[in-house]
């Protein structure tokens, strides 16, 4: 499934004349016939040389790990196609891929997640890395992870999305009937007893909230949309996306801004204003804190001067 996403999300990448924005190759330290734990194997043809000249490189998980197989050292194949990779190259891993990624020592220090079930082998084995265990995918530097095997689908959108902006994003979303972008994190998918179903849920808050961004919305306000005291509501909401109210509401915010940023010439008090930040200097000092940028530098990452094309993008894409 990891290798099918990939594929999948990357291929349907296109630019506004059709074009494909990614070249998608996979590799294997040793070019040939592959197992896998189905019952089919895979034909691969490209080696180690492919990872030296690609601009992304995508590491799977394997289910080795989750049968407790992983023992913390890596093979010497796999070091060995590791090495290969330039220090400039994005890296990212789904689901336990992770591991690999540890194991190499390209966490440490980093912020990291993977497969909730793997989140306690994972901390033992180790604790240079500062894990999120709630989170769908993270981001520091040029090294990403994502949590389950479908967090790699908001993963593979979330690197498009930064290399060719929403809209591109959001084809990619249609393309493959998914959607753009899913808010909250692991939490909401780990398994814990299903809430009685006297209680209330907190989606038609979410969605009165999303309508309503240009609006200041007060906690009271925002729980009496789904009936409940603050307390309760806090609560609720907490458990059904995996944050608190105020960071979810940011988050939206934020999201909000972004394509306006992207797809629109609005000016930048305005976006402010319809995002819900109220003034420009707080847009401005929000999108800095997350991005570590200012609008008019990302507007024109997204909306400026055309990205280069390079080529030879393997082990899994190449930017265009």
């Amino acid at each position: 499934m990891e290798l099918g996403i990939v594929h999948q999300m990357f291929t349907a990448a296109r630019s506004a004349d059709d074009e494909p924005l990614y070249d998608v190759v996979t590799c294997t330290p040793a070019p040939g016939t592959v197992r896998t734990d189905a019952d089919f194997t895979l034909d691969v043809d490209h080696g180690n040389p492919a990872l030296a000249t690609a601009d992304t490189v995508v590491l799977p998980g394997s289910h080795a790990v989750d049968q407790t197989e992983h023992t913390g050292r890596l093979d010497a194949l796999l070091a060995e196609a590791l090495m290969c990779i330039r220090p400039e190259t994005r890296i990212a891993s789904i689901c336990t891929g992770a591991f690999v990624l540890a194991s190499a020592g390209l966490l440490d220090g980093r912020r990291a997640t993977t497969h909730w079930l793997s989140i306690d082998q994972f901390r033992e084995m180790y604790p240079a890395v500062d894990l999120d265990p709630a989170v769908l995918y993270t981001e520091d530097g040029n090294v990403l992870t994502s949590a389950g095997e479908a967090a790699g689908i908001d993963l593979c959108l979330h690197m498009i999305r930064s290399d060719h902006g929403a809209v591109v994003a959001n084809d990619v979303a249609r393309r493959t009937v998914v959607p753009p972008h899913r808010s909250g994190g692991q939490a909401q998918y780990i398994a814990r007893p299903v809430p009685e179903p006297t209680r209330s849920s907190t989606d038609a808050a979410r969605a009165w909230a999303l309508a309503h961004l240009d609006h200041t919305i007060s906690l009271r306000e925002f729980a009496a949309k789904a009936s409940l005291s603050v307390r309760s509501f806090t609560r609720r909401f907490r458990e059904e996306v995996g944050i608190s109210p105020g960071q979810w509401l940011a988050q939206q915010r934020l999201d909000r801004a972004r394509q306006l940023l992207e797809e629109s010439d609005l000016p930048v008090d305005r976006i402010a204003r319809d995002a819900g930040f109220g003034t420009a200097a707080s847009l401005r000092q929000h999108l800095r804190s997350a991005l570590g940028t200012s609008p008019s530098a990302y507007r024109q990452t997204f909306r400026g001067a055309q990205m280069p094309e390079t080529t030879g993008r393997t082990g899994h894409m190449t930017r265009r």
